[in-house]
């Protein structure tokens, strides 16, 4: 069986992911925070699809509970390696710079950003010994142009796509991948309150993207048929900022 771990992976983005990496024949680990009800709902999907999975419950931006979690899992799991990352979870605080509070900047790097860390280097030294791997960090169009109100959303994920660039040239040599994909405006619960109406206007393609798009993207580079690309980031915005 191969495993692979869909951090934030009980709605939106996350979930539709779970689907996707399920079809590659993966027993998909569902990570996520408060919502069981949700994650137990995509974890129902998958198996009503004809694949598996289990759910795997820590918060990403607390490195005590992302080890305990990972390590009690490896345990009761030996001599098996979880060969799929997908770095998924993420939280938006915006607020102008100088109305930002320092716990919504410290909050959304540690979410964001810290949690690449943490929980890749917790099994990326798994996959070099098993001289297979497969990472993909989902990042923003804001990591990419920044954007105004975001400067803490846009520091922590332009530094998960410089910090992505770096480890792909580390561990290359071990057949373990390393990319980045960059959203725009994607309907999801994060997107929700933003005015459709009027952000379409900017978008060539003149709407919002589906989860199912984005997903369809990870689903590629997390499969054997990308073994020749890695250190990139990936726009699926619909011609937004290219």
């Amino acid at each position: 069986m191969k495993f692979a771990l869909v951090t934030g992976g009980s709605r939106g983005i996350g979930k539709a992911i779970c689907m996707e990496i399920a079809k590659l024949g993966y027993h998909v680990l569902i990570n996520y925070r408060n919502n069981t009800e949700e994650a137990e709902n995509t974890l129902n999907q998958i198996q009503e699809n004809g694949g598996s999975g289990e759910l795997m419950k820590f918060d990403v931006s607390k490195p005590d509970e992302i080890r305990a979690s990972i390590d009690k899992w490896k345990e009761k799991n030996p001599d098996t390696v979880i060969e799929v990352l997908i770095n998924n979870a993420g939280i938006r605080k915006d607020a102008l710079i100088m109305w930002m509070k320092d716990e919504d900047w410290k909050g959304v790097l540690n979410t964001n950003l810290d949690s690449f860390y943490y929980i890749t280097k917790h099994l990326v030294q798994d996959m070099i010994v098993h001289k297979y791997g497969r990472i993909v960090n989902i990042v923003s169009l804001s990591g990419i142009k920044g954007l105004p109100g975001q400067t803490n959303y846009s520091a922590a994920k332009g530094g998960v796509i410089a910090a992505s660039k770096a480890l792909a040239q580390e561990v290359a040599k071990k057949n373990v991948t390393v990319n980045c994909v960059a959203p725009g405006f994607i309907k999801t619960d994060m997107t929700a309150e933003l005015e459709e109406k009027d952000l379409k206007r900017m978008i060539p393609m003149n709407r919002f993207g589906s989860a199912e798009e984005v997903a369809q993207v990870v689903s590629f580079l997390a499969s054997p048929q990308a073994s020749y690309v890695t250190g990139e980031v990936i726009s699926v915005n619909g011609g937004l900022y290219t």
